[in-house]
């Protein structure tokens, strides 16, 4: 996996502990935990549950740094449920919510609140992590409101709406494109008047936008993504059209390659491995760039294409490269390892993902399944969307189940079946995961 510069890590994770997750995807976003003492397998009953506390609707994952634990929700006044449909804008009327909970107790700290009409495709609540560095809370909501907390108070810094201020109209499943924190700034997909902004993390300036928003105004859903190539720095940014790299202090363009997803959706962010990066989402929409080693450019080396059984491509969860193969869940909701280099299948399975020994091709059955995977020393704990926890070996050769753990209860409908699509938090030797009712955490510390 990529190594990110000292100077990111510090300004990305500070005041962050080793064993902190203070944004989507870990202190590097890549999915890797370090923490040790975790057990190895799951006792007789599971891991022991720590605490629980009520939740609205969402699909954000939380932030632990410390004793605290952040989340944002939903909190609906119609009294309507939620009709999720990929064609159809679900209207309700509510308020968003940014909290704070204590990571020993579960008890609840300061909240944060604002009244936040919605008109969006499944409409359960917010979709982004909130990331947390300096003793500040930056959080997206799914119509695009920005907001800068002080992470000890609650108390609002400053915001942003970026239908207002920027003209952007809100993508079809919301704002989804998580906040990046680099050095000084908070860098955002944005869409109308900037693809790309970046924000003075202290103020809410606007420091640089960059790139014209392609198509209908729309950004797409992938984050922001920082990778280290060329003897640089480079912020990779993949909207409806195109994989472009950034300088991240300026906005200025690198390079860029036509990949337009399916429905405009760019969700997955690009992952690096060396010299190589890699980007693929639903409609075999898929690309494996050689990363020139001197300045910022690259070269492609394998496309993916309709018809050809070959490549991954995810829909709502972001691969991992290990060594030289790429895990990841792909468009029909199974588990599959596949060669970087060249996008040779491997193997498939839908148990980590379903908990079932179905056909791992089938995607009229398991239309984008969703699982989460870190990696913690050499293995994986994969958060399916049943609710289950498992811990597994992945390598080249197979899919080796060692344990598995019921932790939620899968409470939005999706395809005619009951998800959980949140990815969890882990730290304090411990994993916290949210449904739409509940947060909980279970220790996951060896004994």
């Amino acid at each position: 996996m990529h190594r990110l510069t000292a100077a990111f890590l510090l300004a990305a994770c500070a005041p962050a502990l080793a064993d902190d997750w203070p944004q989507w995807m870990g202190p590097t976003r890549d999915d890797h935990w370090k923490e040790t003492g975790i057990l190895q397998k799951f006792p007789a009953g599971g891991p022991k549950k720590l605490w629980s506390a009520p939740v609205g609707g969402g699909y954000a994952g939380p932030a632990v740094v410390g004793d605290q634990v952040f989340v944002t929700d939903y909190q609906a006044t119609d009294g309507q449920p939620v009709k999720n449909s990929p064609a159809a804008m679900t209207k309700r009327t509510g308020k968003e919510r940014v909290f704070c909970l204590d990571a020993r107790t579960g008890k609840e700290r300061w909240t944060h609140e604002y009244d936040c009409p919605y008109s969006v495709s499944y409409g359960a609540g917010p979709r982004c992590t909130p990331a947390v560095a300096d003793g500040k809370v930056y959080a997206l909501g799914a119509m695009g409101d920005l907001r800068a907390l002080d992470a000890q108070s609650g108390k609002l810094l400053w915001s942003k709406d970026f239908k207002t201020d920027y003209n952007a109209k809100t993508p079809m499943w919301g704002f989804a494109g998580h906040p990046l924190v680099y050095k000084n700034l908070v860098v955002c997909l944005v869409g109308g008047d900037a693809l790309v902004v970046a924000f003075d993390k202290d103020t809410g300036k606007e420091v640089w936008k960059s790139l014209t928003t392609p198509g209908a105004g729309l950004a797409g859903y992938c984050p922001p993504t920082l990778i280290e190539a060329g003897g640089t720095t480079q912020l990779v940014i993949w909207h409806p059209k195109k994989l472009v790299g950034l300088n991240p202090d300026d906005g200025k363009r690198y390079w860029d390659v036509d990949l337009v997803p399916y429905a405009g959706m760019s969700i997955a962010a690009p992952r690096q491995s060396g010299d190589y990066l890699y980007a693929a989402t639903i409609g075999f929409a898929g690309v494996v760039l050689k990363l020139d080693k001197d300045k910022p450019a690259v070269t492609e080396v394998w496309r993916g294409k309709q018809g050809k059984a070959e490549g991954l491509y995810p829909v709502n969860s972001t691969p991992i490269i290990d060594g030289d193969v790429i895990y990841g869940v792909d468009t029909p909701g199974c588990l599959r390892a596949v060669k970087l280099l060249t996008g040779e299948r491997l193997w498939a399975t839908m148990r980590p993902v379903t908990g079932k020994d179905d056909d791992p091709d089938d995607r009229n059955k398991h239309n984008s399944a969703t699982a989460f995977l870190v990696k913690n020393g050499d293995r994986y704990f994969i958060f399916g969307e049943n609710g289950d926890l498992v811990i597994a070996k992945l390598s080249p050769e197979k899919y080796e189940e060692v344990s598995r753990a019921k932790l939620l209860e899968p409470t939005n409908e999706a395809w005619n079946r009951l998800v959980v699509w949140s990815h969890p938090a882990f730290a304090n030797k411990c994993v916290y995961a949210r449904n739409d009712k509940e947060i909980v955490c279970y220790s996951l510390a060896e004994k």
